[in-house]
């Protein structure tokens, strides 16, 4: 059966982008489609880009983030929420995880001070402010920064192998800062029932907009795709033998199921076989010769090209084909 055709873009139009922030237009679709597909989008920007963050960080002499440093005006936790906020952009095929920074003679310390200190990353946000200092005492700590995806929260660190002094950090590694996205109707011709999706992407910085929404449509095609009929397989419950895909039953029912249209036959010996309703390698295989001798046309010659197509296949006439379940998705 034959599946009606649906009204599809042709193009996704970029309205404005720069580093930080971009708009997207992608239009026309068939109603409902737009929040169908912008949700699914907005999701997957927001959860499963992968970014830099920071994962740990010591300071000399404090063994957790209910401290006080001497000579530091706010306490390690608001060092702590501070330094996760600082967003970074590998700018170094060499990546160094480890970074220490020392500061001194200074009233405040911001995230642009870190980036004095390596030459793996540039710091996106220099201008944050991380801690009040006493411009007299000289401050030093050490942090982690990993890759990663989406937001992960301090305990997980703490169940990896930190180094010993090492105070977790709740990591935020994506690097999408908002997305927002609205339908409106749109006009094909004479009918105004199709929609337009506009998509706004926010960056830190580390991902152009475009290249992050190309980013997340393949995570989201790559899903997909699982879906298509070579990755369907059967569960196959029951004994222990029978947890493992039986992947010679897999194939010879794709076999079976393989239109004649797509296969080399001569105009003969299809048309023949189309009029008797033979569709299929299983239709044919399951016949007996003397079946299709009665077949309208049919002759000495064409019996000895199906015979031939037949054995090349693996297969033979009067297969028992109802095990392979040919009629079932």
């Amino acid at each position: 059966m034959s599946i009606l055709a649906f009204q599809m873009p042709d193009k996704v139009v970029m309205e404005k982008a720069d580093d930080f922030h971009g708009f997207f237009e992608f239009k026309p679709l068939e109603r409902g489609y737009g929040v169908t597909i912008g949700n699914a989008l907005r999701r997957i920007l927001l959860s499963s880009l992968e970014g830099y963050a920071i994962t740990a960080v010591r300071f000399p002499g404090v063994l957790h983030e209910f401290s006080s440093i001497e000579g530091v005006v706010d306490d390690v936790t608001e060092i702590i929420l501070n330094l996760k906020q600082v967003r970074f952009k590998k700018v170094s095929d060499y990546v160094d995880n480890k970074i220490t920074v020392k500061v001194k003679n200074q009233t405040e310390l911001t995230a642009g001070d870190i980036s004095k200190f390596t030459q793996s990353f540039e710091i996106l946000n220099p201008d944050m402010v991380i801690a009040r200092l006493d411009s007299k005492k000289e401050i030093e700590f050490e942090i982690v920064v990993d890759k990663g995806r989406g937001y992960v929260p301090s305990e997980e660190h703490t169940n990896t192998d930190l180094p010993i002094g090492f105070i977790a950090v709740d990591s935020i590694y994506t690097p999408i800062k908002n997305v927002k996205f609205s339908v409106e109707n749109t006009r094909v011709e004479q009918r105004t029932d199709f929609e337009k999706l506009l998509l706004e992407i926010k960056s830190d910085g580390s991902i152009h907009p475009e290249v992050a929404l190309q980013d997340a449509s393949n995570i989201l095609i790559q899903h997909f795709l699982k879906f298509t009929d070579e990755n369907m397989v059967f569960d196959t419950k029951g004994d222990d033998d029978n947890d493992m895909v039986d992947e010679e039953f897999l194939h010879m029912r794709k076999l079976l199921k393989t239109s004649l249209q797509d296969l080399d036959l001569s105009v003969r010996a299809y048309n023949c076989l189309k009029s008797a309703e033979i569709r299929t390698l299983g239709d044919l295989a399951r016949l007996e010769v003397a079946d299709m001798m009665k077949f309208r046309n049919f002759g000495k010659k064409s019996l000895t090209e199906l015979e031939q197509l037949v054995a090349e296949k693996g297969l033979h006439f009067g297969m028992d084909i109802v095990k392979y379940k040919l009629d079932e998705e």
